[in-house]
């Protein structure tokens, strides 16, 4: 019976040995986890940051872009006075050159049409030739009349 004990005593002892080992490896498993865990919640803020830093960059920037289009608009306007500034409009220089170009299409189109139609509607300078007048539709009793109108005056 001794020689179970001790077998069973030893068995016992290398069990506390597993058990303590498998114990240290948890705790270390855990101090592992626990040190993952900071470092995702450390690079989650980080992230974080940078989102907010990137959003803020890029309002800055699109505030830039629209003033700078504000500004090519403005000139563009300057330069081109016959162009109605409600036609030009964008958030881009490059979408305010192309509502430039529509503009100047427009007015183009526009001219061009009321140039025709006061082409169209022109009156020739001066008095028309003078002319006998048609007697044509006539009675002979109304052409006698005027006949003798013209003779006395």
């Amino acid at each position: 019976m001794t020689d179970e004990l001790t077998a069973a005593q030893e068995e016992l002892a290398a069990a506390r040995a597993e058990l303590e080992r498998l114990q240290e490896t948890a705790a270390d498993s855990e101090a592992r986890a626990a040190h993952v865990e900071s470092q995702l919640t450390q690079a989650n803020e980080e992230i974080e940051l940078a989102r907010g830093e990137s959003e803020a960059r890029e309002q800055d920037l699109t505030a830039q872009l629209q003033s700078a289009a504000d500004r090519y608009r403005g000139l563009a306007l300057e330069q081109a006075p016959e162009l109605p500034a409600e036609l030009v409009s964008g958030a881009t220089v490059a979408e305010v050159d192309e509502a430039l170009q529509r503009a100047r299409e427009t007015v183009s189109k526009v001219r061009g049409h009321l140039e025709s139609q006061a082409q169209a509607g022109k009156v020739p300078v001066g008095a028309p030739p003078r002319s006998e007048p048609d007697l044509s539709g006539l009675s002979t009793e109304e052409k006698i009349s005027y006949g003798l109108q013209q003779r006395a005056g």
